[in-house]
């Protein structure tokens, strides 16, 4: 029976000049010794795997972020990477590196001690409800496309979409403007995603310092009770800077 081609798999990025100790994942089934590569002051974290396209499955993606977060415990300074990069070998990561290394050293200062934490606001239905009755020709409009016939409601349709959006860009505003903002002034960065759903009416990322995480909390929690009757929070974290970093990679890079 021919033996699989083995390659190294790469979860993150640390400042490190010594071998680190991050214990040993289990890797779809098996086993597997967590190392570091090392080129100068930078590292990659790895474990060597069989040659292959590895799927991002929910058991895949935790386990490559329990990694993740186990790293967190012990470096400070960790750049995520994304799931299912395989290289040929410990050489082509070390290549890999090199090339990366100028990034590298340029985010080690800037995420050091740093932690991401994600807020999503999604407004309750009740309340999304009751806003749009203080809009009455919004109601209206609603009433007039359900009279009318697929074909003969379409301008009016697009219509009561566009009165529909600004409706949410104002809840959106208002959001930003009482929950956002505030934790933006605490934060070391932030940022403004997209919403990912028609009810989310925030999603942001804040970059945070470690030792002010508890502070932040706080900050979370009385925006929560201001809010509570209106939203509800998903708060998330902590996490490497994700949404603050933009090295992207690919297995031709190295």
């Amino acid at each position: 029976m021919e033996q699989q081609e083995t390659g190294i798999y790469i979860f993150c990025g640390v400042e490190a000049t010594d071998e680190e100790d991050f214990g040993h994942v289990e890797f779809e089934g098996e086993k597997r010794a967590i190392f570091t590569i090392h080129y100068e002051n930078a590292a990659m974290v790895a474990t060597e795997v069989p040659m292959k396209i590895y799927h991002p499955n929910k058991e895949n993606l935790m386990m490559h972020q329990q990694v993740i977060s186990r790293v967190m415990d012990k470096n400070d300074t960790v750049i995520p990477i994304s799931f299912g990069n395989v290289f040929n070998s410990k050489g082509d990561v070390e290549v890999l590196l090199q090339n990366l290394h100028p990034q590298f050293t340029e985010l080690f200062p800037k995420i050091k001690g740093k932690i991401e934490l994600g807020l999503k606001v999604i407004g309750k239905k009740e309340w999304l409800e009751k806003r749009v009755n203080q809009h009455p020709e919004i109601d209206e409009m609603t009433r007039t496309v359900q009279a009318k016939s697929k074909e003969a409601g379409y301008y009016d349709r697009i219509k009561l979409g566009g009165k529909a959006q600004e409706l949410f860009n104002q809840l959106q505003s208002e959001v930003k403007t009482d929950i956002f903002e505030q934790l933006e002034e605490k934060a070391e960065a932030a940022k403004d995603n997209d919403p990912i759903s028609e009810t989310m009416l925030l999603n942001a990322s804040f970059l945070v310092d470690r030792e002010k995480e508890e502070e932040f909390d706080e900050l979370v929690n009385e925006a929560h009770e201001r809010w509570k009757e209106q939203v509800e929070f998903n708060y998330t974290g902590p996490w490497p800077a994700y949404n603050f970093i933009n090295i992207r990679l690919t297995v031709e890079e190295a």
